[in-house]
């Protein structure tokens, strides 16, 4: 009998034991922030094309990409950024309905670069330098939203959406007499139009750039960027 006791007691302290060594189970609470902002489009860019068609392939690709220089060249003494978007070189065929088969039209070389600036002036220099230039051919005239401007926005509207959050968990711990301590996971998603494409003024030709006046460019800046964040907090309560 004594020894039953003694057996008890033993077990009673081992589970006294296991209790103080393990880990408190958190009291938490879940809620989703949202932050909603702007940025600036602070660029400008367009595509210049250079499209050349021999029948000798190699006086195709020399005629592109000497153009391609010469805009290089003139380029490299503005202040933009540029960067090859497409470099391709095929035999071009058309079907010819008289004689009812492909006509062997020539080797048809492109190449292409993404000219951006942070000032439309300069842009609009570019496109009267080349205006009405053989073989030259420009498109995609767009405002966006530089990395360098839209990362730091987007840094402070994720701060933003996870007090949005913290106040959300707040207001539900208050129910409860409770109140929400640190936070404990996050994870979140972000959107943005950082790129707008400005359909309007898509251009086939250089020479139709003279129809681009001020207020044309104008309209491309009329609208920011916009910016979302949401976020899926865990908060602690206490």
């Amino acid at each position: 009998m004594k020894q039953s006791g003694i057996l008890i007691i033993g077990i009673i302290l081992a589970l006294v034991g296991y209790n103080c060594i393990s880990p408190r189970n958190h009291r938490t609470i879940t809620t989703t922030g949202e932050c909603l902002t702007t940025a600036p489009r602070d660029r400008t860019a367009i595509t210049m094309r250079v499209t050349t068609l021999d029948k000798n392939a190699l006086k195709s690709m020399r005629d592109a990409t000497s153009k391609i220089a010469e805009i290089n060249t003139y380029l490299a003494n503005l202040d933009v950024q540029t960067q090859t978007t497409e470099f391709n070189s095929y035999e071009k065929t058309e079907w010819n309905h008289t004689a009812q088969k492909s006509i062997n039209m020539g080797t048809e070389t492109t190449i292409a670069i993404e000219v951006s600036a942070d000032n439309m002036d300069i842009i609009e220099q570019i496109l009267n330098q080349f205006a009405g230039q053989p073989n030259i051919y420009v498109g995609n005239l767009q405002m966006f939203t530089s990395r360098e401007t839209l990362q730091p926005i987007v840094q402070d509207c994720m701060s933003a959406a996870v007090e949005n959050a913290r106040a959300r968990a707040n207001a539900l711990a208050l129910g409860d007499k409770s109140r929400v301590g640190k936070l404990l996971a996050v994870s979140y998603g972000t959107t943005n139009n950082a790129s707008a494409p400005n359909a309007n003024y898509r251009l086939t030709s250089m020479a139709k750039a003279e129809s681009m006046d001020a207020g044309a460019f104008g309209t491309l800046s009329a609208k920011d960027t916009n910016v979302s964040v949401s976020v899926s907090a865990t908060f602690e309560i206490k």
